[in-house]
């Protein structure tokens, strides 16, 4: 019994034999049985915000539309002492998924009907 263990361990076995088969079988078992029984943890995490409007001037530089709620969001992640720093900085963690590096030129809160901030636009370039 040990040594077939240690045949095993050691994959001593000849391609096409039994034994050899059997550890192929519980190997590729392992292989596609193992994620429906044990929980890796592994799946994907998208923080995604919800919607960003995109639009091109044509001159290089790009506006983005982003929800309040998504940067009232990205704020509580973002750490400074400065509020324009703070902003800047929420503003950029939400359109570099999409956009990649960007420079934040300038933003602005856009109202609504009611004069509440819905959204903010930002001019940005690469």
């Amino acid at each position: 019994m040990l040594k077939t263990l240690r045949s095993y361990l050691f994959w001593t076995y000849e391609r096409g034999s039994f034994h050899y088969d059997v550890m192929v079988t519980l190997i590729l078992l392992f292989i596609f049985v193992s994620p429906h029984v044990i929980n890796f943890r592994d799946r994907p995490v998208y923080n995604l915000p919800s919607q960003i409007m995109v639009q091109n001037d044509g001159t290089g530089s790009i506006t983005y539309e982003v929800k309040a709620a998504d940067v009232q969001q990205s704020l509580q992640h973002v750490s400074s002492n400065d509020p324009e720093k703070r902003m800047r900085r929420a503003l950029r963690r939400l359109i570099e998924p999409i956009a990649g590096d960007v420079l934040i030129e300038r933003y602005e809160p856009v109202a609504g009907a009611d004069g509440q901030t819905t959204a903010y636009r930002v001019w940005a370039h690469r």
